[in-house]
């Protein structure tokens, strides 16, 4: 009886030290997306993300957002990306990057509306289909507020008719260290 207790107890404090170290690890990964459960959103339609200067609340910061290119099924003329009202951070719309498998592409505008919550990106010409993208956006206001945000990629190929095609969601974390 006492051995049956004892190897619970084992057990219990070795699923314990996972737990605490799995906590531990998260602290070392700020900036970059981890592993989300029960986010809403379909884990195919989760995009992978990073930030170069941690997500940290009120500071400058710098989101690669990226899009794989097996999401890139036919050619983009213009990239959107939409935010929830929750999030209080600023967008400088001259400091935006797309790159497409490495490469920079030349843009003709990026347009930021925050009333409507959405930065619109228009490159000079259509980045092709299963291409692998990267929008970079230097010079962002992090929200004060710490807390979790749904941006949504949008996207319009030539030819379609002007509705945008959802593509996937990053679920972008601002946290404290």
């Amino acid at each position: 009886m006492a051995r049956k207790y004892t190897l619970r107890l084992l057990s219990a404090l070795a699923i314990s030290g996972c737990l605490v170290t799995s906590l531990a690890s998260i602290g070392l990964t700020q900036g970059l997306p981890g592993f989300t459960i029960f986010s809403g959103v379909e884990r195919e339609n989760q995009l992978s993300w990073r930030m170069d200067f941690d997500g940290e609340p009120g500071v400058r910061d710098r989101y690669r957002l990226r899009i794989p290119a097996k999401k890139m099924e036919l050619a983009v003329e213009q990239f959107s990306i939409t935010y929830p009202d929750t999030y209080r951070g600023e967008f400088d719309p001259d400091s935006v990057e797309v790159r497409a498998n490495g490469d920079e592409i030349p843009l003709d505008e990026v347009t930021w509306d925050p009333e409507n919550r959405v930065i619109e990106i228009y490159p000079q010409s259509p980045v092709p289909a299963d291409t692998r993208v990267e929008i970079v956006l230097s010079n962002v206001r992090n929200p004060n507020r710490i807390g979790m945000h749904y941006f949504n990629a949008l996207v319009r190929s030539p030819g379609d008719l002007p509705m945008m095609r959802y593509v996937g969601t990053w679920i972008l974390s601002i946290s404290r260290r």
